[in-house]
């Protein structure tokens, strides 16, 4: 395909998807159980750092895990007391256990009760003149690790510093800053812009985009995910990110190889 060709099919492609049934069988379809901001927030960053693997079992162990916050996360972290923390060591996805949990939630208690929301976590580390939101990035990891932490939990936020693909947190940050018509993202932060957006890269749409002739190599890391995401704006430069839509169905639905 030439460029315009390939553009076109990834138009569709990104329409096609970005619908709204495509949020139930998806784990963006936890973020949307709130309506209020900070839910809305915690529920997606949650969603985000356990999405591995099977997309059911990653929305069925996001659902126990909010279970245990009585299904109100904000109310939850601003008024539980210490001890029903007890509880929350009894959760375990892959890698990511109780110890990790109870990190996440001292940091999130400690940083709602000063900060009104999570976006400025991010937003503050970034200019509007910045290309892409990698000093966002960097920034959040270093402000979520502030706390005294378990060294373990550490690998639960990745960094571009780390030449990390970051898939998670920008597939969190497009859900959280994209506005999109269709309802699928939230659109909710105001102080990043969907062009600053970097595409989330993992190995199903690193092989895809190999394929289409988007990237030079098939690695899921922050250099790939630079480059995929410079070669989509060029299709659409205010909103590169919705190829992401496109780039996983084919991916991960479609098997597209």
């Amino acid at each position: 395909m030439n460029v315009r060709e390939l553009k076109s099919y990834l138009d569709a492609k990104a329409a096609y998807y970005d619908h709204p049934d495509f949020i139930a069988n998806d784990p963006v379809c936890i973020p949307h159980r709130f309506s209020k901001l900070q839910d809305i927030e915690i529920a997606g960053l949650f969603a985000a750092v356990l999405a591995w693997g099977n997309r059911t079992t990653i929305i069925s162990k996001c659902t126990e895990l909010l279970a245990l916050m009585d299904n109100a996360p904000y109310d939850y972290l601003l008024h539980h007391k210490p001890q029903e923390r007890l509880q929350l060591m009894q959760f375990c996805h892959r890698t990511f256990n109780g110890l990790d949990l109870l990190y996440f939630v001292e940091f999130l208690q400690h940083y709602y009760t000063n900060v009104t929301s999570l976006e400025f976590a991010f937003s503050g580390h970034i200019t509007p003149e910045d290309e892409t939101v990698e000093k966002a990035l960097i920034g959040f990891r270093r402000i979520f690790f502030a706390l005294e932490h378990p060294e373990r939990t550490g690998k639960h936020i990745s960094t571009p510093e780390k030449n990390s693909a970051c898939k998670r947190l920008n597939m969190y940050l497009r859900w959280m800053v994209r506005q999109d018509k269709n309802g699928v993202d939230f659109g909710l932060w105001k102080h990043i812009k969907p062009s600053q957006l970097v595409c989330p890269v993992d190995v199903h749409v690193a092989r895809v985009a190999t394929r289409l002739g988007l990237i030079s190599e098939a690695k899921a890391t922050w250099k790939t995910a630079l480059e995929l995401t410079a070669r989509l704006r060029a299709m659409d430069p205010e909103d590169p990110a919705k190829y992401d839509f496109a780039l996983f169905g084919l991916g991960v639905i479609e098997k597209y190889v």
